[in-house]
């Protein structure tokens, strides 16, 4: 998907309120990936991303616009945080596990894609399998009706749902659990990841629904049916060449002043991050994966240490540096009315299913907003995280007594409502003023 910086900021924009410097970080550095991928090899060798680094309180965006990013133009993407991380040599995970965290997900995201390309084939396969057990186990029903106009009513049964609760008798892959190695299970390993594909899959009969089992068996025909060497090395190369990673609470692991102890360990495990950022070269399962071309974004509120707290050589790999702002009255009222999954939109679809018709007004909104912007202000600042907070006891009282056989009922949430159900929130906003 080739889209301008300008139309990157304006997609972000459906999900995303404020925060212009940070969006347009990122667009621009999606953007110079395009770029580079209509020069030459030569060219293209010379030319790495610039990372980016986030400061800000959290809460206010930092995360939701990397993860939009990544889904916007279908990059591979995860997020890690910096503090599951220790040195080498100490009990924890290595850093090199979340760049194949990073090509996991890449090659599970083209075996996604794949599998919708074969889905019409390995959902007929399926099909075949299941009409033939039906067909054995209703035949003797089927009367004086000719074998293929039955086979063809139990198919046409089967894909009407008729059939979803009906239990049937199958085989199936019968897949090994996997044994877990490493402290909290951080490796996992099965006979087939070592032996690879000498030993033949066991399978083994299993009573399951027919729903239950046409999932089962599309998953086998879909394996069937795409190449999973070529999945493989299409996942390899998306990752190197489209991943994106996001390292969060990266503040926590910024030895302020350097003082020893627990710093030690921090600054090793920035040391360990560096290669990574810095481009080398990981082994995964499915092969040798250079990072040099991953888009990295790091991100962190940075309360009491500082970006330059950091080692010097893991801040010149992270040029780029936005400051998100705090979220203001104004932003409070647009994250409550602009995005297409705006919380207001969410509690009204939630409520709707138990026959309540949730609608508020613009002083509604307005009022919450204020609340919010107060309580972040007075309080721990947790951005737009502090809406759902207040929205939860906002609407307790309804969310508690909707459901069972009401009628279709309209509530309107205005002001009046919300001063009155906020009461005691609104009243310890009044007394912190005078706290010092």
């Amino acid at each position: 998907m080739n889209l301008t910086p300008r139309e990157i900021v304006k997609e972000l924009d459906k999900y995303i309120i404020g925060q212009e410097r940070a969006k347009r970080a990122v667009a621009v550095a999606l953007r110079n990936r395009y770029r580079r991928s209509m020069l030459t090899p030569e060219q293209r060798d010379e030319i790495t991303p610039k990372n980016i680094i986030m400061k800000g309180p959290t809460g206010v965006g930092k995360t939701e616009i990397a993860r939009r990013l990544a889904r916007l133009v279908k990059a591979p993407f995860i997020k890690v945080e910096a503090t599951k991380y220790t040195e080498v040599g100490y009990v924890g995970r290595d850093v090199e596990s979340m760049v194949r965290d990073l090509v996991e997900a890449s090659v599970r995201m083209v075996k996604d894609e794949q599998f919708a390309v074969v889905s019409d084939r390995a959902r007929k396969a399926a099909e075949k399998q299941v009409v033939k057990v039906l067909y054995d186990t209703f035949s003797k029903d089927k009367g004086e009706t000719p074998e293929d106009i039955f086979r063809a009513n139990i198919l046409n049964d089967l894909r009407a749902g008729k059939y979803n609760d009906t239990v049937i008798e199958i085989d199936l892959i019968d897949e090994p659990k996997p044994l877990q190695l490493g402290p909290g299970g951080n490796t996992e390993i099965t006979l087939g990841s070592i032996f690879g594909d000498m030993m033949p899959k066991r399978r083994k009969k299993r009573k399951v629904k027919v729903a239950e089992a046409m999932n089962f068996l599309i998953a086998e025909e879909s394996d069937k049916l795409i190449d999973d060497d070529a999945v493989k090395a299409e996942g390899v190369r998306r990752a190197e060449e489209e991943g994106i990673i996001f390292i969060d609470e990266i503040d926590k692991i910024a030895a302020k002043g350097n003082h020893g102890g627990a710093d030690v360990s921090r600054e090793g495990v920035q040391r360990d991050i560096l290669p990574i950022v810095e481009g080398c070269t990981v082994n995964t399962k499915y092969g040798m994966v250079k990072t040099d071309y991953i888009l990295f974004i790091a991100a962190g509120a940075f309360h009491v240490s500082a970006i330059e707290d950091l080692i010097p050589e893991l801040q010149g790999r992270f040029p780029i540096k936005v400051e998100l702002l705090s979220l203001t009255k104004e932003d409070f009222v647009n994250i409550l009315t602009i995005p297409q999954n705006a919380i207001t939109m969410q509690y009204a679809a939630l409520l709707g299913v138990d026959n309540i018709d949730l609608e508020f007004t613009d002083d509604a909104i307005a009022k919450i907003a204020e609340l919010s912007a107060e309580i972040n202000a007075t309080s721990e600042d947790i951005g737009a995280r502090r809406l759902h907070t207040v929205m939860e006891n906002l609407l307790e009282d309804i969310s508690f007594n909707a459901g069972g056989d009401i009628p279709r009922t309209r509530v309107v949430i205005d002001e009046k409502y919300v001063e009155e159900h906020l009461s005691s929130v609104i009243a310890n906003q009044s007394v912190r003023k005078y706290i010092l």
